[in-house]
C-alpha cells in the first residue's frame, strides 16, 4: 500500500516573486502544511504529540528546483516519510507539473523535542514504520551546513524578530530564514540567475525580540547565510544557482 499523501494545487499569485515564480520560502510554507496533515492521518500529528508533550521541529532541509512553477500553474505535490534514521526523523517532499515533469524535490530531517524541557526524544514507537516509503525525492539526507574552513564571513544585516516571524509554537518559523537570507541577496542577480539550490540547517531556536545577525559569505561558487543571536548559530544556508 502506497501511504504517500498527494494534493493537486494551484500556485496562488501571493506566493510567487516578480517574475511571477512560486518563491523559495512559499515552497517550504507549502510543505511544512502538507506534513502536518500527513502525519496527522497516519497518527503521529501535532495533537497526537501534544498528548505527551512533544512536537516536531524541522532540523534540516535540502531543496532542490529543476523549474520553478509558475503562478496560476496545477502542480501535484506529494509526500511521505521514510521512517527514523539516527537521531532523525526523514520526510520528502515531490512537486510535479500536470505532464509528471518534477519541479521540484525536497528531504527533510526532523526531531522530536519536549516542549517544557526542550530536549530531544527519541521513541521508536512515535511513528508506525509500516507507513514509511523508501524512495527518494533526494538521494542523500541533508547534511551539516557550514561555511568551509578558511571562508571569511561578513555581517551585511540584522533583523529583529516579530509578529510576522513567529509560528503557533512560540518560535521563528523555518521558512522565514529562508526569507530573511534570501533578502541579503542583490535584487538583481536573483532574476538573472535565480537559486536553484538550498540547504538549510536550523541550529537554535529565535524568539520575539531576539536580534538575529546575519552573515553571508561566498566560497566555491555558493553563497553562505548565517544567522546568529548573541554569537550562537541559529541557523545556516547553502544557496547554489
Amino acid at each position: 500500500m502506497d501511504h504517500r499523501l498527494s494534493q493537486d494545487l494551484v500556485i496562488p499569485c501571493y506566493d510567487t516573486d516578480f517574475s511571477c515564480l512560486l518563491k523559495p520560502a512559499s515552497f517550504m510554507d507549502l510543505a511544512q502544511e502538507m506534513a502536518n496533515i500527513h502525519a496527522r492521518q497516519l497518527g503521529f500529528g501535532y495533537d497526537d504529540l501534544m498528548r505527551t508533550r512533544t512536537v516536531w521541529v524541522l532540523s534540516r532541509m535540502h531543496i532542490r528546483f529543476e523549474r520553478y512553477p509558475k503562478w496560476r500553474e496545477e502542480v501535484t505535490m506529494s509526500t511521505w516519510h521514510k521512517g527514523a534514521s539516527r537521531l532523525f526523523y526523514l520526510r520528502d517532499f515531490q512537486m510535479k507539473d500536470r505532464q509528471g515533469n518534477v519541479l521540484v524535490s525536497a528531504t527533510t530531517s526532523w526531531l522530536v523535542i519536549n516542549i517544557d524541557t526542550r530536549r530531544l526524544c527519541r521513541d521508536a514507537g512515535i511513528l508506525d514504520e509500516g507507513t514509511a516509503c523508501s524512495d527518494n525525492a533526494i538521494e542523500q539526507e541533508c547534511g551539516k551546513v557550514q561555511l568551509p574552513s578558511g571562508t571569511v564571513e561578513s555581517k551585511v544585516a540584522e533583523h529583529r524578530v516579530a509578529y510576522s516571524d513567529v509560528d503557533m509554537n512560540g518560535h521563528t518559523n523555518n521558512a522565514r530564514y529562508l526569507v530573511w537570507a534570501m533578502d541579503t541577496l542583490d535584487f538583481d542577480s536573483l532574476v538573472s540567475e535565480p537559486v536553484k539550490d538550498v540547504r538549510i540547517n536550523f541550529n537554535s531556536e529565535t524568539r520575539p525580540g531576539d536580534i538575529v545577525e546575519l552573515f553571508r559569505a561566498d566560497a566555491g561558487g555558493r553563497i553562505y547565510v548565517e544567522g546568529k543571536v548573541g554569537g550562537k548559530s541559529a541557523f545556516c544556508v547553502e544557496l547554489g544557482r
